[in-house]
């Protein structure tokens, strides 16, 4: 009583489907299921793809860098840098390097998402807002959306404080998600252009992906980095700039 146990074979299981509202459509599901595939194992099966390939980008002449590699260190070199050292100043680096770097801002967005992503995406929806003050409705679904992902917040933090069981957790969340969805996707057809939804939605996407995630990441784990880096930009040598979906970035120093 009062635990929550496991079954691995003890009793009879059964798979119920059906049983609530999905969270989004199959059909955007499945565009979701093959952008990820594009993004991630696609690249990495291709014969000399590496995580970083076409990733890296020299901020001196914006060519992209190429793997070099070595007997012990795998170094990415800028395009330019790499036929003529003199013409560009920014000088080869290491997967270790990056892969050191996305692991530490990972833990960062991770640790403190609440406190980074969602109030980029609290000051799109009040600069949406203001264009489209005059409008009733969209000021009345903004406000319950608000609501709503608040209710969401509260119950990520009880299922971490182990106040909520995480099967209680999925249940309720899943509610809650289907409701902002119905609702986005009415203030998004009032109110945003394709470009604007886009971003929107990659955004909302970004700060779900981290209130579901379980634990820190302690390794370099190819098929996150190739999901959430869109590209990453060398500055003098010693910034990396890592853009992420919804035209977010973050400077690391190395």
């Amino acid at each position: 009583p009062f635990r929550v146990k496991r079954n691995h074979g003890e009793v009879p299981m059964y798979y119920v489907s059906g049983t609530h509202d999905a969270i989004i459509s199959k059909e955007d599901f499945e565009k979701v299921q093959e952008l990820m595939k594009i993004r991630t194992k696609k690249p990495l099966s291709e014969p000399g793809c590496y995580p970083l390939t076409k990733k890296i980008v020299c901020s001196c002449c914006g060519r992209h860098f190429l793997r070099k590699p070595k007997a012990k260190n795998e170094l990415w070199v800028c395009g330019i840098h790499a036929v003529k050292a003199a013409d560009c100043p920014n000088m080869p680096i290491k997967s270790e390097t990056v892969y050191t770097a996305f692991i530490r801002l990972f833990n960062k967005l991770f640790l403190h998402y609440k406190e980074i992503l969602i109030p980029v995406q609290k000051t799109l929806s009040e600069l949406k807002k203001a264009e489209f003050s005059g409008n009733v409705r969209v000021s009345d679904i903004q406000t319950e959306i608000a609501k709503l992902r608040e209710q969401n917040h509260v119950l990520a933090s009880l299922r971490t404080k182990g106040f909520l069981s995480s099967e209680k957790y999925q249940e309720q969340s899943a509610g809650l998600h289907t409701r902002i969805a119905k609702l986005q996707k009415e203030l998004f057809r009032l109110t945003c252009q394709d470009d604007e939804r886009e971003l929107f939605e990659e955004l909302a996407l970004l700060i779900d992906y981290f209130e579901s995630r379980q634990e820190k990441m302690t390794e370099f784990e190819p098929d996150v980095f190739g999901y959430l880096i869109e590209k990453i930009v060398l500055k003098d040598n010693h910034e990396l700039e890592f853009y992420l979906p919804g035209d977010v970035h973050f400077t690391e120093y190395i």
